[in-house]
């Protein structure tokens, strides 16, 4: 796992405290006091929480510290139980295309439309675009399916017409998943 790094932003007060206990955290802590410099250290960093004591509306990755004092032991169960809530989310959405799977609402999202989804109609996506060549009707029914190759049975092909045609209706996408002589395929 990359380093947890904490941002306080225009609070120095809880900076100079986390500081002093620097070598008994297990995140780095650094401190910003204006939204350019915000924003550049962002940009080189993946796992960061941005801590302050108000709210910022264009932040992300944002917690908010508002009843005061506290107790640092308490502070850092609360910082390190939003690290774990962060990585939770950041694991729970794939990217695929100029699409966003959030795993669990289960939902397929571009800009603001949002498409509900199955699990398995999740599995066949993540499945077709985690392969560089066009899956068979083979492969898919042993591995996502879990069938047998040598059954005789339209099950990929009425689930996949389906998707498709549930993503085109929502997305006017009709490329989203293409069909090949070989297979599937997402490019």
């Amino acid at each position: 796992m990359s380093t947890q790094n904490l941002i306080i932003y225009k609070f120095i007060s809880l900076y100079h405290i986390l500081e002093e206990l620097g070598l008994d955290l297990k995140f780095k802590t650094i401190f910003v006091d204006s939204e350019k410099s915000l924003k550049d250290k962002v940009k080189n960093l993946s796992n960061y929480l941005i801590i302050s004591n108000k709210k910022y509306l264009d932040l992300e990755n944002q917690f908010v510290i508002e009843n005061t004092p506290i107790k640092i032991f308490k502070l850092v169960e609360k910082i390190n139980i939003e690290f774990l809530r962060l990585q939770f989310n950041s694991q729970s959405q794939v990217k695929i295309k100029n699409y966003t799977i959030d795993l669990n609402s289960r939902e397929i999202i571009i800009n603001s439309t949002k498409l509900k989804l199955t699990e398995k109609e999740i599995n066949t996506i993540i499945y077709i675009s985690k392969s560089n060549k066009p899956v068979c009707i083979n492969e898919l029914q042993e591995k996502v399916w879990s069938y047998q190759s040598d059954i005789e049975t339209h099950t990929v092909e009425t689930h996949i017409y389906r998707l498709r045609k549930k993503i085109f209706n929502t997305f006017k996408d009709n490329q989203f998943i293409i069909s090949t002589k070989n297979g599937y395929q997402i490019k």
